[in-house]
């Protein structure tokens, strides 16, 4: 079978219990709405990694776009994902940049150099993949140690925008107000509204805001003048990468962070698809490592596979990767929209801060899901230490100095649970 020409299966399939397999899809017009509603899954998460790292989000959305096309060409169309911003990058991004927490960052370029060599090490990584297979990196980062790095990235995050988001008391009140309007849309609504919980929640929130600020005038104004004067169609402003060492140094090793997601989500669509993608990890990796290294390159942020996007696919039982090539190109659309880049900077800090505080905390369960799904056994000693240690390396942001170079929380967290874990697994 070659790569494009996908079994068209009618709908009626879906309707009787059926399920479309990743190479067939559904008749084009009912394959482009799919692949509209994954724009929309992976938009929320896609605009905001770029936001609190200060990156452009157009280019982000246009990069996620591209690197989803780059992912497809490499697996040969047979892996169903969605390829978007990272936020295993977040906490080194702000480390390496010493970015601020507001507008756009100065320093971007060293971040984006150090993106690149994440991704140069992640396709190394999925050659040798390819070439022996994985049993390695499950021999070196079992699910204590892939949930506790997972984990700890949110943990890591927490004080960004509880310390750094909310300016005054209005501001933090309407953070509460923010998660608290995603948590009603996560539990009181469903079907399509549920799924976008962030999104919904958001713009719930900045109505609230709006009426608040604009309306009764307790706290700054949304200013919707940079929307009205951006054009509907332009390029988005690209930013070269600068190659600093130690920049490099510090974002690298999220590639660690991004084998184990990416191992973990193309095994849950291997679960529910009931066809073994386990062949393709090692094109995976390679993919998603050319989809990063292309997307630092533009000014974009580092790409991963979307869980967001998977339970898209669980819910829809829809596995054709038709779906993905058409999301992928209305993300690229998006791109080239100045108007949709403004509109996303209008959104004010405190809705942002409170959407932050959800996203980050359902990062860190995501790590406590790995560990309940795998049935890791916390009355083995090993297990409880390696878990305990990361856990408070990263929410504590401890810092390693070697001469000029500094690992922070992730790093530290990352590398402790690696070689904690190999160190107290040799008395077996």
């Amino acid at each position: 079978m070659g790569m494009l020409d996908w079994t068209e299966k009618s709908s009626a399939v879906l309707q009787q219990g059926g399920v479309i397999a990743p190479d067939e899809r559904l008749p084009w017009p009912q394959t482009a709405v799919m692949g509209v509603q994954h724009v929309i899954a992976m938009f929320g998460a896609t605009v905001l990694a770029p936001i609190l790292m200060g990156f452009d989000p157009n280019i982000a959305i246009l990069m996620s776009g591209i690197g989803t096309l780059i992912f497809f060409l490499i697996t040969g169309g047979k892996v169903p994902s969605y390829l978007g911003s990272s936020f295993a990058f977040i906490g080194v991004v702000i480390a390496a940049t010493a970015y601020a927490g507001k507008g756009p960052n100065t320093n971007l370029g060293v971040a984006l150099g150090g993106i690149i060599a994440c991704g140069a090490l992640y396709t190394l990584i999925g050659v040798v993949v390819q070439a022996i297979g994985t049993g390695w990196i499950e021999r070196f980062m079992p699910p204590v140690v892939t949930g506790a790095v997972v984990a700890v990235i949110g943990l890591n995050l927490a004080s960004i925008p509880v310390k750094n988001m909310a300016a005054g008391n209005f501001d933090a009140w309407m953070q509460l107000v923010t998660f608290v309007s995603v948590a009603m849309v996560a539990v009181m609504t469903r079907g399509m509204v549920q799924r976008l919980l962030i999104l919904v929640g958001l713009i719930v929130a900045s109505v609230i805001y709006a009426v608040l600020t604009n309306g009764l005038g307790l706290g700054k104004p949304i200013d919707i003048s940079g929307i009205a004067n951006a054009a509907w169609i332009g390029l988005p402003g690209f930013t070269a990468p600068v190659f600093d060492a130690s920049a490099m140094l510090l974002i690298a090793p999220v590639a660690i962070i991004l084998v184990a997601e990416n191992l973990g989500h193309i095994k849950a669509v291997t679960a529910m698809t009931g066809k073994n993608l386990d062949v393709y990890m090692g094109r995976a990796f390679i993919g998603d490592g050319v989809a990063t290294m292309v997307s630092g390159g533009a000014g974009g942020t580092g790409v991963t596979t979307y869980a967001e996007n998977i339970g898209v696919m669980a819910a829809t039982k829809i596995y054709s990767t038709a779906v993905f090539v058409v999301a992928a190109l209305i993300a690229v659309l998006l791109g080239f929209s100045p108007k949709f880049g403004a509109l996303i900077q209008a959104i004010p800090l405190p809705v942002m801060g409170g959407v932050s505080i959800v996203v980050f905390g359902l990062i860190a369960v995501a790590g406590a899901k790995i560990w309940v799904d795998n049935k890791v056994d916390f009355s083995d000693n090993k297990n409880l230490i390696v878990a305990a240690i990361t856990l408070v390396l990263g929410t504590g942001d401890f810092t390693l100095r070697f001469g000029q170079f500094a690992l922070g929380g992730i790093g530290t967290a990352t590398f402790g649970a690696i070689l904690l874990y190999a160190l107290l697994n040799r008395k077996r």
